[in-house]
């Protein structure tokens, strides 16, 4: 039964994932943005995976759909600083939504998580940008170094308040499904997590 159970979680990672990779694959900048900004919606299918078998299940959906989309589409710095950006973002996003609606299984836990995840989101990026991600694209890109005013501006003026639009537009659509897959969720839950 648990070797069946493992392959069942394999093949739902493996869908998921796919899933994912194809709606990255439909993103678009939103016009107030850098245009290096874009708004997907592949973390949908993680989020299921995260609810369903828990936070492993999401983290691998992330990281396969990253993979698959530098594999097929490359990356402009020839090392993947987008997709390990991506990654960051989605499991960012993820583990608070899991967390809080393994506590509290209902609509009112998977509100609240969304409002975590998507704080976690805007803050841990606004960060990780500052720290680490906008760095690599002045390194590979050969982008202009950025001054501190500069830097302060694009993260503040441009990276946070993004991250806090593209989470409120997800977690509008994640709530959209949930009110009509909360059963099929509940029902998973309990054969993956139960």
């Amino acid at each position: 039964m648990k070797k069946n159970l493992r392959l069942r979680s394999m093949i739902a990672i493996a869908m998921l994932s796919s899933i994912s990779f194809v709606l990255m694959l439909f993103n678009f900048p939103l016009p107030p943005f850098p245009a290096f900004l874009q708004v997907d919606f592949s973390e949908v299918p993680a989020i299921i995976a995260a609810i369903t078998m828990g936070p492993v299940a999401g983290i691998l959906v992330e990281l396969l759909k990253n993979v698959l989309d530098w594999l097929f589409s490359g990356s402009p710095t020839g090392v993947p600083v987008g997709h390990m950006a991506n990654f960051a973002t989605g499991v960012l996003f993820i583990l608070p939504v899991w967390w809080v609606y393994h506590r509290l299984s209902n609509a009112k836990g998977m509100t609240t998580g969304l409002i975590l995840g998507t704080i976690s989101m805007a803050v841990g990026m606004s960060l990780l940008n500052y720290v680490l991600f906008l760095p690599l694209y002045v390194k590979f890109m050969n982008f202009p170094v950025m001054s501190g005013e500069e830097l302060y501006q694009m993260i503040v003026l441009g990276i946070l308040p993004f991250n806090l639009l593209k989470g409120i537009i997800l977690a509008a659509i994640i709530l959209l499904l949930f009110r009509s897959m909360h059963r099929w969720i509940e029902k998973q839950r309990a054969v993956f997590l139960g």
